[in-house]
């Protein structure tokens, strides 16, 4: 991928798909669909909540949280009071659920957030917070299925548990061939770049701290685990 790529300021790697409706990097909607079917063999209804987000979109979240018109939230998902916030602080808020724009792993169309219509009750609507996948939660089947398959379909989850960056997302899942590529591309120059010449609230903040925002929010994931569990035998979990 090239920079733009990488950043979400083009869609050249991008394919839509209409069923689901949702926009994958190319070489990821085949293994994607193939997961989909397989999981609906066993009752769960596999869909997008969200996949590639273009940089344009990663502003508006990041503004719209920064504005304090979206909820910010603590490590334990948690809703804090974001007039009590400095504009160190709501920095700090963010990037524990979202990605500096330019920084998001969503733009590289290898990343979707998943959720099991089949389970979703009328009137219900998705939260995407850890105790609707946890045991006794909402999606718990899928998660128990994921856990079992993801890396068959060379997918992980890249926050897999705190390494006190991005909280864990169990509903967040990568594909590899593509998403390795791609951080090890990314550079904080190249998302520098990227965000300079935007309207990013809190962006002097941002860019005095992208060294530090990069190490701990961009490459601070886990990786996929296949290789090490081929050789420490079908009981290992990703």
């Amino acid at each position: 991928m090239d920079p733009l790529e990488l950043t979400g300021r083009a869609r050249t790697h991008i394919e839509q798909l209409e069923d689901p409706r949702v926009a994958l990097h190319r070489d990821a909607v085949a293994p994607f669909l193939a997961m989909r079917a397989a999981a609906a063999d066993e009752g769960i209804d596999l869909l997008p909540y969200s996949a590639f987000r273009d940089f344009d979109a990663q502003v508006e979240i990041w503004n719209r949280k920064f504005r304090g018109e979206r909820p910010l939230y603590d490590r334990e998902g948690n809703v804090r009071d974001h007039a009590s916030l400095s504009e160190a602080q709501i920095v700090d808020a963010i990037l524990v659920w979202s990605a500096v724009p330019g920084a998001s792993r969503h733009h590289w169309g290898s990343e979707i957030d998943v959720f099991d219509a089949a389970a979703v009750p009328d009137g219900y609507r998705v939260k995407l917070l850890p105790e609707e996948y946890a045991p006794d939660g909402i999606f718990q089947k899928l998660a128990d299925w994921l856990d079992r398959h993801l890396l068959e379909y060379d997918f992980f989850r890249p926050y897999d548990r705190d390494r006190g960056g991005v909280y864990p997302e169990p509903w967040h899942i990568s594909y590899e061939p593509v998403s390795m590529a791609a951080l090890t591309a990314l550079t904080p120059e190249i998302i520098d770049q990227a965000l300079r010449e935007t309207g990013v609230l809190g962006k002097a903040l941002i860019l005095e701290r992208l060294p530090e925002i990069w190490a701990t929010y961009v490459v601070n994931v886990s990786g996929p685990t296949r290789f090490a569990q081929q050789s420490a035998g079908p009981t290992s979990r990703s």
